[in-house]
């Protein structure tokens, strides 16, 4: 029951917060003994009477927001509950606006936990610090040591680190794709994020300010990628997160754990992706399914389940515009020999690309597909064991070739403009998407004019 408030009340803030680009980014805190400490009657006045400060620059009064439970719970199935909390909560959030002429930027879950809200990921962490500190100062008869230890505790594995510590032109113009702030503060999930192309996308999205959930079965890889951007751009823009797209449940948990860390999705980039190279006549059906399940059925996991949290934040003002995005490939729109695995899987894709636009549209939800030529420098090409350049070698793709610098030099051939495409070319094309709000159900080809639509 719990999970239910938590997983519709994150996206309903963000949409209440909106400003006609992105809402607010939220971090919800599962506390029972915090809340319990800041609805006592005896603690309410002292909070309301804080000033919490944003930047060193500006201060506003705390003001929470409470939100109650929806009565009778019990009595109703999932469908009302939701419907009930949904729209008790844009009525609390408007009375608070009303009364207090300003948005809030803490939200109390009674007996729950807490939502804190700010414009960026660092502003809510300041939020949440000065927040703490508040109730440092509120005496507790019994549990007033015991609650201080435990936000000390808790405050020491924050990263509260405020700014860019640049010179403002270098924030604004360093490795830009794009000139305008489309992503700037809002939240994206890059499957695949920790190699290849995800890789790429997720380092070009926090260039612009966008805070990134880099997704990938290998955590281990996304957290080290994380690490990375957040040390490099002095500020937390990557989270990084476990998830297996096959699996239902590990994607169910996936996008629970965002809304939780960061309160919606606003572009949502489906890019895990594998290649399996081999005849139809000699293909065991285990590899032909692993392929399948990886492009095809991940996918359709993914949008499953993203689409009802962007739907969720689009009900407040009906002009809220999010983006899901998939990741295929030249050999979506062009068969290929010895490839049918991966092509008829990408081929596929392109249908739940045009079925999901129009179902989501009502939604405001986009869906498209960017479908890249060669990327020659990434591991699914280069990997030295099991890139594709070996693969192809191995099965005789490629009449004559005798080395991999063979094959490399047969597929750049291919291609008008005499090279691979990049990270960055795809990652233009994203940003096009995103800006474009009059194109959905669409497959963009980027192939340096390989493949051109007719």
């Amino acid at each position: 029951m719990k999970n239910i408030y938590i997983e519709t009340i994150a996206p309903l803030l963000r949409g209440l917060t909106f400003d006609g680009e992105k809402g607010n980014i939220s971090i919800f805190e599962d506390d029972s003994k915090k809340v319990g400490v800041v609805i006592d009657s005896g603690n309410r006045n002292f909070i309301l009477s804080r000033k919490i400060t944003f930047n060193k620059i500006r201060s506003e009064e705390i003001l929470p927001l409470y939100l109650k439970g929806v009565k009778n719970q019990n009595l109703l199935n999932k469908e009302q509950l939701v419907e009930k909390i949904i729209s008790y909560t844009i009525d609390k959030f408007k009375d608070y606006i009303k009364k207090y002429k300003q948005k809030p930027k803490i939200v109390i879950l009674e007996n729950i936990g807490i939502f804190y809200l700010g414009e960026s990921y660092n502003d809510v962490i300041n939020v949440k610090n000065n927040f703490e500190n508040i109730l440092k100062n509120i005496k507790v008869k019994s549990e007033s040591s015991e609650l201080q230890d435990y936000i000390e505790k808790k405050n020491s594995k924050v990263i509260t680190d405020n700014s860019c510590n640049r010179s403002s032109e270098e924030c604004r113009n360093e490795g830009k794709l794009y000139r305008n702030n489309i992503v700037k503060n809002k939240i994206a999930v890059v499957t695949g994020g920790a190699q290849g192309f995800g890789e790429r996308i997720a380092r070009e999205l926090t260039k612009s300010e966008c805070l990134v959930f880099i997704a990938d079965i290998n955590v281990k890889g996304a957290n080290q990628l994380a690490e990375e951007l957040n040390i490099k751009y002095k500020r937390t823009t990557a989270l990084a997160i476990k998830v297996d797209v096959t699996n239902e449940d590990s994607v169910k948990k996936m996008i629970y754990e965002i809304i939780k860390r960061a309160g919606g999705i606003d572009i949502f980039i489906s890019n895990a992706g594998v290649l399996k190279a081999g005849s139809v006549k000699e293909m065991d059906f285990a590899t032909f399914n692993f392929v399948t399940n990886v492009n095809y059925i991940g996918y359709f996991l993914c949008t499953k389940h993203t689409s009802k949290v962007m739907a969720l934040q689009n009900i407040p003002s009906g002009k809220y515009f999010t983006d899901i995005i998939q990741i295929n490939s030249k050999s979506g729109l062009k068969g290929s020999s010895k490839n049918s695995a991966y092509a008829g899987s990408k081929f596929g894709s392109l249908g739940l690309t045009q079925s999901f636009a129009l179902e989501l549209v009502d939604d405001n939800i986009k869906v498209n597909s960017i479908c890249p030529g060669n990327f020659f420098e990434g591991p699914l090409w280069a990997d030295p064991e099991n890139g594709l350049f070996v693969q192809y070698l191995r099965t005789g793709k490629v009449p004559d070739a005798k080395t991999i610098e063979d094959v490399k030099k047969f597929y750049e051939s291919k291609v008008p403009m005499k090279r691979g495409c990049t990270g960055e070319d795809v990652v233009k094309a994203i940003y096009y998407i995103i800006d474009q709000k009059y194109e959905t159900g669409q497959a963009i080809p980027v192939t340096g004019g390989q493949v051109m639509l007719k």
